[in-house]
C-alpha cells in the first residue's frame, strides 16, 4: 500500500511523550486504528485509496493498536480472527462456550467478544465486562445476548442475518428429500449390515406442496430451490410479503397446514412463536406428512412432535435445533439436557442434525467477514450501521486534508436537553460534522472536530463523561 496511508505517516495531533500517551489511550476509551480495512466510501482512484470527496483517506489512530482485546469463542471461523489480527489487536479464540462462571473471569478485561449461539452474555456476565464496548455476534440470532442491557450501557452489538441463509435452504432441501426417501433409516440399517430395499412408503418430491413458515431471507431461497425440484410452494407470514417465483401466501398457519406434504419452520424465537406447532397444529397437518425445524429450539414441541411420529400422524421430520443445546461436540445429547432426548432418538424417519444449519465453509468464512468488518469498523471509526440493539449512525471518513481532527462519540440516555450539553461541549471548537440518533431510551451522537491536540481530546473527555445522560463516551483520533 502506498506509504501515504501508512500510520507513521498520518499523525494528526501533536504528540505527547510515549508514557503520557498511552495512558490517554487507556483513560479516554480511545480506540485503534485499522491497518488494512477501508470504509465501503472509499474508491480506488490510482495506487492509493481515495476517500469518497476525493482526498487521501486518513486512519483514525491512537497510540496503541495492541491496547484492544479481543477475545472469540465457540471457533469463530479463521477468516473472521485473521481480518481482526490483521488490525493489532490482541486476539484469543478458544473452540467452544464458556460456562458463565468462567466466562465472567475471561471478559472482564476485554474490549471486543465474538461468540455464536452457544455463549450466552446475560447481564450478570455483562455487568463485569467493564471494558468492553462491542459484541460480535458470528450467526444469524442475537438471543443469546441481553441486548437491552447492553444497549443500556453503551456495549454495541451485531450479528450476520443474511450469510449462512443459502447454507440453512440447501440443508432444508436435502432434509426434504432424504425423509420422502427415508434415506436416513436405510442408510443407518445398511451400516448395520441389513438390506432392505423397499419402495413403501417413499416418494417423489415432484408435485408435493411445501409450506414454509416465515417467507425471510432463508423461506424465500427456498421457495426457489422447492420450485426448481417441481414443488408447489405456499407460505405464511404474519405480515405480507411479495412472493418469489409461482409461490403463493396463505393468510392463516391452519391453511397451510392443512394444505402442506412439507412444512418447515424459519420464524425468530418470540414470546409467539413459542411452541408455535404444538398438538393442535400437528392435528391439523395433513395425515403422513412431514416437519422440520431449522429455525429455533422452542418453536416446536417436540413431546408433540414424538407423539405424531408414534401414532403415524406424521410420516417423517427433521430437527436442527432443539430447546436445550449442548456447549461443545460429545456425548451430550441425553435425558439430562432434554428428558424427551432417548425417545426422539429411538423414532424412525427423523433426521436430528446438531444445529449445523449454516455450518459450510462458505456461510461460516461469509459471517466471519460480515461480523468482523462490522466490529472493525465500531472499534476503528465508531460506525454503528446494522448494529441490533443501536441506532444506525455513520460519518464519511476523514481524510489526509483533514489534520488535527478527532472524533467524539457520545452514547446516552434519550432524554430532553442532552444535545444542549454535548453542544455547550462542542461549541468552542470547530464541528465540522455531527449526527445523533436514537433508538428506545438509547441515543447515539458522532462527532467530527478539528484543530484539537491532546490537552483538548483529554478536556472534551473529562467534560462529556461529567454529563448525567453519560453511558459511555469514546474519543477517535
Amino acid at each position: 500500500m502506498n506509504s501515504a496511508l501508512d500510520a507513521t505517516e498520518g499523525i494528526d495531533i501533536e504528540p505527547p511523550s510515549t508514557d503520557l500517551a498511552r495512558r490517554v489511550s487507556s483513560s479516554l476509551g480511545v480506540s485503534t486504528s485499522p491497518t488494512g480495512f477501508h470504509t465501503p466510501s472509499w474508491t480506488k482512484s490510482g495506487s492509493p485509496l481515495r476517500a469518497a470527496t476525493g482526498g487521501l483517506a486518513k486512519h483514525l489512530k491512537p497510540f496503541a493498536t495492541e491496547d484492544i482485546k479481543i477475545l472469540l469463542l465457540e471457533n469463530v471461523n479463521v477468516t473472521g480472527q485473521g481480518l481482526l489480527e490483521a488490525q493489532g489487536y490482541q486476539v484469543t479464540h478458544l473452540k467452544s462456550a464458556l460456562p458463565e462462571d468462567e466466562l465472567i473471569g475471561k471478559i472482564r478485561d476485554v474490549h471486543v467478544i465474538g461468540i455464536r449461539s452457544k455463549t450466552k452474555l446475560t447481564a450478570r456476565v455483562l455487568r463485569e465486562a467493564k471494558n468492553l464496548i462491542v459484541v460480535g455476534c458470528f450467526c444469524i440470532g442475537t438471543n443469546q445476548v441481553d441486548t437491552q442491557y447492553a444497549a443500556e450501557h453503551g456495549i454495541a452489538v451485531f450479528n450476520s442475518p443474511f450469510s449462512n441463509s443459502r447454507s440453512v435452504a440447501e440443508l432444508v432441501i436435502a432434509e426434504i428429500i432424504s425423509l420422502a426417501r427415508q434415506l436416513g433409516d436405510r442408510s443407518n440399517e445398511l451400516h448395520k449390515g441389513t438390506w432392505n430395499k423397499v419402495s413403501n412408503g417413499c416418494w417423489e418430491i415432484r408435485g408435493k406442496t411445501l409450506g414454509i413458515i416465515g417467507y425471510g431471507h432463508i423461506g424465500s431461497q427456498l421457495s426457489v430451490l422447492a420450485e426448481a425440484f417441481g414443488m408447489t410452494v405456499i407460505y405464511y407470514d404474519a405480515v405480507n410479503l411479495m412472493a418469489l417465483g409461482t409461490a403463493k401466501q396463505v393468510p392463516t398457519l391452519e391453511a397451510l397446514l392443512r394444505a402442506a406434504d412439507f412444512v418447515t419452520c424459519h420464524v425468530p424465537e418470540l414470546p409467539e412463536t413459542n411452541n408455535l406447532i404444538s398438538r393442535k397444529e400437528m392435528g391439523d397437518m395433513k395425515d403422513g406428512s412431514y416437519l422440520i425445524n431449522a429455525s429455533r429450539g422452542s418453536v416446536i414441541d417436540i413431546p408433540a412432535l414424538i407423539d405424531a411420529m408414534r401414532s403415524g400422524k406424521l410420516a417423517g421430520a427433521a430437527l436442527d435445533v432443539y430447546p436445550a443445546e449442548p456447549g461443545g461436540n460429545g456425548d451430550y445429547f441425553t435425558n439430562e439436557l432434554n428428558s424427551w432426548a432417548q425417545d426422539l432418538r429411538s423414532l424412525k424417519n427423523i433426521i436430528l442434525t446438531p444445529h449445523i444449519g449454516g455450518s459450510t465453509e462458505e456461510a461460516q468464512s461469509a459471517i466471519g467477514i460480515e461480523v468482523s468488518t462490522a466490529l472493525i469498523r465500531y472499534v476503528n471509526e465508531g460506525t454503528t450501521l446494522g448494529a441490533v440493539n443501536m441506532p444506525e449512525v455513520s460519518l464519511r471518513s476523514l481524510t489526509m486534508d483533514e489534520p488535527n481532527h478527532v472524533r467524539v462519540i457520545y452514547i446516552h440516555r434519550n432524554i430532553p436537553g442532552v444535545l444542549r450539553g454535548v453542544n455547550a461541549i462542542l461549541g468552542n471548537h470547530n464541528v465540522d460534522k455531527q449526527m445523533t440518533d436514537s433508538r428506545g431510551e438509547v441515543a447515539y451522537l458522532m462527532a467530527d472536530i478539528s484543530g484539537v491536540n491532546v490537552a483538548v481530546i483529554k478536556d472534551l473527555y473529562q467534560r462529556l463523561e461529567g454529563l448525567s445522560s453519560r453511558i459511555m463516551t469514546r474519543v477517535l483520533y
